[in-house]
C-alpha cells in the first residue's frame, strides 16, 4: 500500500474515532449523550431552554470530574433539532443512535418524544424526557422511557378540578391543537371537569401552526362559556388570548404548561392579564435547589422559560445511574435507573414501574402585570 493510501486510511480511522468518541457502552474517555428539542421554529425559546439546562448539568459534572470503571471520563452533549415535528424527531433520534450516544435527554414535545421512543427502545438506550407529559409516552411499556415531571393525567386533573371548584366554571369550552400533548392534556382536563360537575359546551380543534382562531372563537362565543381551556403551546395561546378580547369573549382562558412561560406573556401582551396556566412541579423559588439554580443558569443563559431545571435534573439522574453501574454501557445504566433516588433541583426524583416520576405536584399561576404569579400548588 502506498504512503498516500496509508495516510488516507489513517485519516479515515481518525475521523471514525472522532465521530464515535468512545467504544459502544461508554468505555472510552468521552461519553456522548443526546439532547433533542425544537431549536428552530416557533418553539425555539423552549427548546433552547431544555438544551441549556442539560448543558449546564453536563458542564458542572465535567468540572467536578466523573470516574467510571477506574477511568476519568468526560460527558459530551450532542444537541439535535427536531423542529417539534414527529417525522424529524425520528430522523434525529436515529442520527443520535448512529453517533453512539449512550442516552438521550428529550424530546421536548410529547408528539416528538413518543415516535422517537421506539428508536431508542430498539437501540437499547435510556431516554429521559424533561418535558413530555402525554400519558401514552410511558404507557407504551418501554423499559427505556422515563420522565422527570408530572404527566397530563396529573396536570389535567388539577386543571379540571380548579376550573370548576375554584373558578366556579359551569359552562366550559375546550380547544386543543391536535398534538399528542395538546389533545392529551385537553382530554384529561375535560374528564376531570366533568367529574367535578362542569358542562363541556364545545370541543374545538386547531393545529400547532395556526395563529388565527377567529372562526373557532366565534363559534364558541355563541355557546356563552364561563371558561375556555386550551391544550397547546404559547405560539397559539398568545394570539388566542388577543383574539378572545377582540371578539368580546369574557370567558376566562385556562391552559397548561405550554402557556406558562415568558413568551406567552410577550405574545399576548396586555391580553395575557388574568390568564391562568399550570406547570408540573413546584415554582422555581419553592424548589429545593431552585434559587441557586436560577442564579447559575441565568448568569449564563438568561431567564428560565419552563423546563430547564428538569433537563438539568434529568442529566444528573443519568449520571448517578452511571456511577451506580460504574459504567456508561446502556444496558447497565438501564438496570440502575429504576433504583433512582435523586435529590434534584426540582425536588426528589424517583420512578414508578412505568418510568413516571413519583413526585406529581402541579402549580397554577395567573398572569398579572406582565408576570406569572403563583396561585397554588396541588400535590
Amino acid at each position: 500500500m502506498s504512503k498516500l493510501a496509508l495516510s488516507l486510511v489513517a485519516l479515515a480511522c481518525a475521523g471514525l474515532l472522532a465521530a464515535c468518541g468512545e467504544k459502544p457502552g461508554g468505555s472510552g474517555d468521552v461519553i456522548r449523550i443526546g439532547s433533542v428539542s425544537p431549536l428552530t421554529g416557533p418553539q425555539t425559546h423552549i427548546g433552547k431552554d431544555n438544551e441549556n439546562g442539560a448543558r449546564l448539568a453536563v458542564d458542572e459534572i465535567n468540572a467536578k470530574g466523573l470516574e467510571l470503571g477506574g477511568k476519568k471520563v468526560k460527558l459530551e452533549l450532542l444537541s439535535e433539532d427536531d423542529q417539534a415535528e414527529p417525522k424529524t424527531a425520528t430522523i434525529v433520534a436515529q442520527k443520535l443512535v448512529d453517533a453512539g450516544v449512550v442516552a438521550v435527554i428529550g424530546h421536548l414535545n410529547s408528539g416528538t418524544t413518543i415516535p422517537a421512543s421506539k428508536i431508542y427502545l430498539d437501540a437499547g438506550i435510556p431516554q429521559i424526557s424533561p418535558s413530555a407529559t402525554a400519558v401514552k409516552y410511558t404507557a407504551q411499556g418501554y423499559k427505556t422511557a422515563y420522565r422527570v415531571m408530572a404527566n397530563d393525567a396529573q396536570q389535567g386533573k388539577a386543571l379540571g378540578q380548579y376550573a370548576v371548584t375554584k373558578l366556579s366554571a359551569k359552562k366550559i369550552a375546550v380547544i386543543d391543537d391536535r398534538t399528542a400533548y395538546g389533545q392529551g392534556l385537553a382530554d384529561e382536563f375535560e374528564k376531570a371537569a366533568k367529574t367535578a360537575g362542569g358542562e363541556i359546551v364545545a370541543r374545538e380543534y386547531t393545529d400547532d401552526r395556526k395563529t388565527d382562531f377567529t372562526a373557532i372563537l366565534t363559534t364558541i362565543k355563541g355557546k356563552t362559556p364561563d371558561l375556555i381551556f386550551f391544550g397547546g403551546m404559547d405560539p397559539q395561546g398568545g394570539p388566542m388570548a388577543q383574539q378572545m378580547k377582540r371578539l368580546g369573549l369574557t370567558a376566562k382562558l385556562l391552559g397548561g404548561d405550554g402557556l406558562q412561560n415568558i413568551n406567552f406573556l410577550k405574545l399576548a401582551g396586555a391580553d395575557a392579564e388574568g390568564v391562568i396556566a399550570s406547570s408540573p412541579g413546584l415554582p422555581i423559588d419553592a424548589m429545593p435547589g431552585g434559587a441557586d439554580f436560577r442564579k447559575r443558569f441565568e448568569a449564563r443563559f438568561g431567564p428560565i422559560q419552563v423546563y430547564a431545571p428538569y433537563a438539568y435534573d434529568a442529566v444528573n439522574v443519568l449520571a448517578e445511574a452511571m456511577k451506580r453501574a460504574n459504567s456508561a454501557e446502556p444496558a447497565k445504566v438501564l438496570a440502575e435507573l429504576p433504583k433512582t433516588s435523586h435529590q434534584g433541583v426540582t425536588g426528589p426524583v424517583t420512578f414508578d414501574a412505568k418510568g413516571d416520576t413519583m413526585a406529581g405536584a402541579v402549580t397554577l399561576y395567573e398572569a398579572r402585570g406582565g408576570a406569572w404569579v403563583v396561585l397554588e400548588t396541588v400535590k
